[in-house]
């Protein structure tokens, strides 16, 4: 499962309980765009929408950019922060919805990669850093990285 996209962010600034697969629904440029690295996951999240004439809302993964396929032609009216539909299980998606009514939980997208030659989105449920906790983190990751040179030096 090579990873196409990263979001270095989510787990600085939030503490990741949960994680999730979705599927995504994509035009073929964006395919192909994805698939070739131009996606950013900066600033994106997940959040649901109410659908007509069903009683689960859907998923949608808002703000993430994918610019069009420099070999695709001219596509009229492309929009690269478009929603794009997530695709989930109903129980995953009733089993979010209880969770997302928890105070301060947020779903984070974490990371896109192929996986048998479908793009997918796993995102998780977060809950936000504080200051202090993101200090934590910083520290934590210090003293790691000078006990990974001081071990590899000897």
């Amino acid at each position: 499962m090579p990873t196409l996209a990263f979001n270095k962010r989510a787990n600085f600034d939030y503490e990741i309980k949960e994680k999730y697969e979705a599927g995504l629904v994509l035009l073929g440029h964006e395919v192909k765009s994805i698939k070739t690295g131009h996606i950013n996951l900066k600033g994106s999240y997940v959040t649901f929408k109410k659908a007509k004439g069903r009683l689960l809302p859907e998923l949608f993964l808002i703000n993430v950019h994918i610019p069009l396929y420099k070999f695709a032609g001219s596509i009229k009216n492309y929009d690269p922060y478009r929603s794009r539909k997530l695709l989930l299980k109903k129980n995953e998606i009733s089993h979010l919805i209880g969770k997302k009514q928890e105070q301060g939980l947020t779903l984070v997208p974490i990371k896109v990669y192929t996986k048998r030659g479908y793009v997918k989105l796993e995102f998780g449920i977060g809950r936000g850093k504080k200051k202090a906790d993101k200090r934590e983190t910083i520290k934590k990751r210090d003293i790691d990285r000078r006990i990974r040179t001081l071990t590899k030096r000897r």
